[in-house]
């Protein structure tokens, strides 16, 4: 699938057409809607230029919430570990 963005858009976004990839893709990734590779592809970039930009714009590589931390939890405490 191909999307094409007006030129009247992308001028009104001061963007150029690889800055409005990177954002996209970076959206994507932050909201969890694309993986890290996925993400990169869509920027177009190297994965790790996209990772240092990423970095750059201090968004984490991986999402670990309150949920993640309480099954470890559980899993240490089966385990004989806690």
């Amino acid at each position: 699938m191909s999307v094409v963005i007006s030129d009247e858009i992308l001028q009104a976004s001061q963007l150029t057409p690889s800055e409005f990839r990177q954002e996209i893709a970076i959206y994507l990734f932050q909201t969890g809607r694309l993986t890290l590779g996925y993400a990169n592809r869509l920027a177009d970039m190297p994965l790790n230029a996209f990772r240092q930009l990423l970095k750059q714009r201090k968004i984490a590589l991986y999402s670990y919430d309150v949920e993640d931390f309480e099954l470890d939890l559980k899993n240490l405490r089966e385990l004989g570990r806690l």
